[in-house]
């Protein structure tokens, strides 16, 4: 059999304006209609932030609640809120959990972003990780260097997270750790054992390393939180259909599956912990 692999969609994360690009959602069932749209071709996990009245970043647990509820009277497609640092501050951030989605992320350290800090103190960490797993909502652990994996792991030994682990690892990121095959290659090395991985990549490494994520046996995300554009040679704007519809080319054309979210849940193991 061919091996299935899971495409995951991020259609707006937290800075990205129509300004940026003008196919940017926004609103709650803006959000909605792209990822519904991106399920149809192929996406079985949404990554979703929220934005408030005003198009700012959101913990808002309302907010939350009416993207996933738009989304869920369409499809089935993996929820997945993110608890990331720019939703909010602190321990605020964790309100999107009591919504009981599929998936959450969870960064397992601090890092930098171009103009901040991405803030996650061990204290915090912890708190998200244990509301997680109260509500039977699976951790996707968000990694942006490698003493993130280093500390998932000693996590996982003190027993604030429950095998198996699945990762996102971030790529590309300014102020953090640059998208190179040879990054991905090593933090691909040192994951724990049974880990599931999926691949992000910002700005014009996407291809790149999506492809080779696929090779190496991972996932993959893609989606305007990511890539604005499509073809940065001809400075051509994207859209998330249009990212979702490459990243089903590329995985075909490497003798590849794309994973229906049925499959994507057996493979992440979702619902068994």
């Amino acid at each position: 059999m061919k091996r299935k692999v899971i495409i995951t969609v991020a259609p707006v994360g937290s800075v990205p304006t129509k300004k940026d690009n003008p196919h940017t959602p926004i609103t709650p069932s803006e959000i909605a209609r792209d990822v519904v749209a991106c399920y149809h071709l192929g996406a079985s996990v949404a990554h979703i932030h929220a934005r408030d009245d005003s198009g700012k970043p959101t913990a808002d647990v309302n907010r939350y609640r009416e993207i996933k509820e738009l989304i869920e009277k369409e499809c089935d497609i993996i929820i997945q809120l993110s608890t990331g640092a720019r939703t909010g501050n602190h321990f605020e951030r964790g309100a999107c959990i009591d919504l009981r989605p599929e998936m959450a992320s969870l960064t397992t350290g601090s890092s930098n972003f171009s103009n901040g800090v991405n803030l996650n103190p061990p204290d915090l960490i912890e708190y998200l990780a244990q509301k997680m797993y109260e509500n039977g909502v699976v951790p996707e652990i968000e990694v942006f260097d490698i003493s993130m994996v280093d500390n998932a792991r000693f996590l996982l030994k003190k027993g604030v997270l429950r095998p198996p682990l699945n990762f996102n690892l971030v790529f590309n990121v300014p102020g953090s750790m640059s998208g190179t095959p040879k990054n991905l290659l090593h933090m691909v090395e040192i994951l724990p054992e049974k880990s599931t991985f999926s691949v992000t990549a910002i700005g014009r490494v996407q291809t790149d390393l999506i492809t080779m994520a696929v090779i190496l046996g991972g996932n993959i995300r893609v989606g305007l939180e990511d890539n604005l554009f499509y073809s940065y040679e001809d400075k051509m704007f994207g859209t998330n259909m249009m990212f979702v519809e490459r990243a089903v080319r590329i995985i075909k054309e490497l003798g590849r599956e794309v994973a229906r979210p049925d499959e994507a849940r057996e493979i992440l193991q979702l619902g068994r912990r």
